[in-house]
């Protein structure tokens, strides 16, 4: 919740917020609208199994389980006795589909999430090169006006970064994960 009512109105009020809210809201839909069923069945499946209620639920199935088969139900006859085999199998079937429907959830969010990186990459290399060029024309700019420079500007920040020299050097910093 925003604090600052003043702030709060002047971003309803920019056309450029307003344009980014709409711009990112529909990539999420596209995004959603996009999913295959079975995306669609593992998402729903995870939000389901991620929940409170669920929860719930698995403690008191689990619960009554155990109580029925020890035999703690007048009038009902234990099914799976200690220890419970029965229960076992259900729990590790259940288990295994719940991973599943996990995964499929998560390998979803993992190739949106990298997509979502492409377009921040192609962005951020469009925002170095139009400011790039914004250094080039003011300096040129302030030589045709006659404003002093205070400094230098450096040359390296007038010219188009190499990018593929940069990811290089990265590279060759950042420690390799042992995975």
């Amino acid at each position: 919740m925003e604090r600052d009512p003043e702030r709060a109105a002047l971003q309803r009020d920019d056309p450029t917020i307003e344009r980014n809210v709409r711009v990112v809201a529909e990539l999420e839909h596209q995004a959603l609208g996009d999913r295959s069923l079975g995306q669609r069945i593992g998402d729903a499946a995870a939000r389901i199994i991620g929940s409170m209620p669920f929860l719930v639920f698995q403690l008191v199935f689990i619960s009554g389980w155990i109580v029925i088969n020890l035999g703690a139900v007048p009038g009902v006859r234990p099914f799976d006795p200690f220890p419970f085999a029965l229960l076992a199998l259900v729990g590790a079937l259940e288990a295994i589909f719940l991973t599943l429907f996990v995964l499929i959830s998560q390998n979803r969010l993992a190739i949106q999430a990298e997509k979502r990186a492409h377009l921040d990459l192609q962005i951020n290399l469009l925002a170095e090169a139009e400011t790039t060029k914004i250094l080039r024309v003011l300096d040129r700019i302030a030589d045709k006006v006659g404003v002093p420079k205070e400094e230098e500007p450096s040359p390296e920040l007038q010219k188009e970064t190499d990018i593929l020299r940069l990811a290089g050097h990265v590279e060759t910093k950042i420690p390799k994960s042992s995975g």
